[in-house]
């Protein structure tokens, strides 16, 4: 049982690398950077969820 233990640990070390640190490095908040405040944001989504593809 201590091997399926250990598998478990790495596992979830592994997750937590990929979902948090990853997030942390490559992908920024893009409209909380971009934008300041809740109305410019949701007018940028609106936007582009609307407009056909360029």
């Amino acid at each position: 049982m201590t091997v399926g233990k250990k598998l478990w640990a790495i596992i979830l070390i592994k997750l937590f690398v990929m979902f948090v640190v990853l997030k942390l490095f490559f992908f920024p908040n893009f409209l909380k950077k971009n934008f300041s405040s809740d109305q410019e944001r949701s007018e940028y989504v609106l936007e582009q969820l609307i407009s056909p593809n360029k």
